[in-house]
């Protein structure tokens, strides 16, 4: 049976004398700035001093538009142009902040982008990372922002395209601070990003936020004189709330709280207002992290435990193998890649699943009742689930 234990915020991401924490850039915007910038000054043989590029939207549309101002904007030589756009992070604290974002562009014969990594940019040399292995840490959002900032300065789809390289000087030692050589990421940091903005999650501000939502489920229903109050359900980030308001399109709005690494603090304000049922929506690291006992599940204050899965693989599957397989995982997508790739996805999320529903029952001391569904890394396809996931009973679609 798993210690239940909540890890304190680190003293960097508490929220600062009362006032709202500033949003920041992620790295995978600023490159993508750079980017275009870079390109543009290709096409036009002109430094450029500003860009806008678009940010990805909640349902896939790009209308939201950000500019930047450039830090350095240079002809280095004949037919190749480097811009640089500097990060900021804003109020969560990041070991890439004021980093220098540079892309350097040049053109090439085929039709297209050519995307790779420079200085300073990690290479992938393990799986489990949803990357090419010996390809450059750009994680897909970024390239997809990459490509599409790109694309607004040159029609990518006719006549000659571009090749850009994404550099970070001093990214490797920026990388020490992080876990990437744990992950297999060697050189460099990682390109990343979901969303383009850098909000601060990990901060007190944001528990604030989730607290207050499970309040709000709590109020509406007793303003409705509702007999019951619905399930609350909890999902670690922006995908796989997308995803639970598809699995359970019968509950309200209002029942869908984005918890990120908040899960303990949203407990208890479930239960100080008597919400019965939590169904908790989430994909493999988080939901490992939750197995193994840790409430608040910030990367600084928890780490994905992979013997744990094979602990879990073992009595699942009766294949003592896979389940070596598993703790020599260098992720939890590690781990889901060979379970799925086993034909065991489904038996392991589950166990899985039950173990995360008894430590979020345990968590409350009953008072809670738990359900867990494990969804894909799309956010959109339910994996596995608890015995007490109830699809029918909550309109839900499988």
């Amino acid at each position: 049976m798993s210690e239940l234990r909540e890890p304190d915020l680190p003293r960097t991401m508490k929220q600062r004398g009362g006032k709202a924490l500033r949003t920041g850039w992620t790295t995978g915007t600023c490159a993508a700035a750079a980017a275009k910038a870079a390109t543009v000054a290709l096409v036009t043989r002109e430094p450029q001093t500003r860009v806008e590029i678009a940010l990805p939207g909640k349902d896939g549309d790009w209308r939201q538009r950000v500019a930047f101002p450039l830090e350095r904007c240079e002809q280095i030589k004949p037919d190749v142009w480097q811009a640089v756009v500097v990060k900021d992070a804003g109020d969560d604290p990041d070991v890439t902040h004021g980093a220098h974002l540079t892309a350097t562009v040049t053109w090439r014969d085929e039709p297209g982008l050519g995307l790779d990594g420079g200085e300073g940019v990690g290479v992938v040399t393990k799986p489990g990372l949803g990357l090419e292995i010996g390809g450059p840490a750009i994680n897909p959002v970024p390239r997809a922002m990459i490509d599409r900032a790109v694309g607004e300065a040159i029609d990518l789809g006719g006549g000659r395209g571009v090749c850009v390289v994404i550099s970070v000087p001093g990214g490797e030692v920026m990388a020490r601070k992080t876990t990437n050589r744990r992950l297999g990421i060697i050189g460099g940091i990682s390109i990343l990003g979901t969303t383009g903005i850098v909000r601060p999650f990990s901060t007190a501000s944001w528990r604030a936020s989730v607290e207050q939502a499970v309040s709000v489920l709590a109020g509406q229903s007793r303003a409705e004189a509702a007999a019951t109050i619905p399930p609350l359900v909890l999902c670690t980030g922006g995908r796989t709330e997308k995803g639970a308001m598809a699995l359970l399109p019968g509950l309200p709005e209002v029942c869908f709280v984005e918890v990120g690494d908040f899960t303990g603090a949203a407990l208890r304000k479930a239960v100080e207002h008597g919400v019965p049922e939590v169904a908790f929506v989430g994909m493999i690291g988080k939901l490992t992290k939750l197995a193994a006992g840790i409430l608040m599940t910030h990367y600084t204050r928890s780490a994905v435990d992979t013997e744990l899965l094979a602990e879990i693989t073992g009595p699942a599957t009766g294949d003592a193998e896979l389940a070596e397989r598993v703790r020599a995982a260098n992720t939890a997508r590690h781990a889901y890649e060979v379970w799925d790739a086993a034909g065991v996805l489904g038996v392991c999320g589950t166990a899985v699943c039950d173990q995360v529903a008894d430590v979020l029952a345990r968590f409350t001391e009953g008072r809670v009742t738990a359900s867990v569904a494990m969804v894909d890394f799309t956010g959109r396809r339910l994996v596995a689930a608890s015995d007490r996931w109830d699809a029918g009973r909550w309109g839900a679609q499988r």
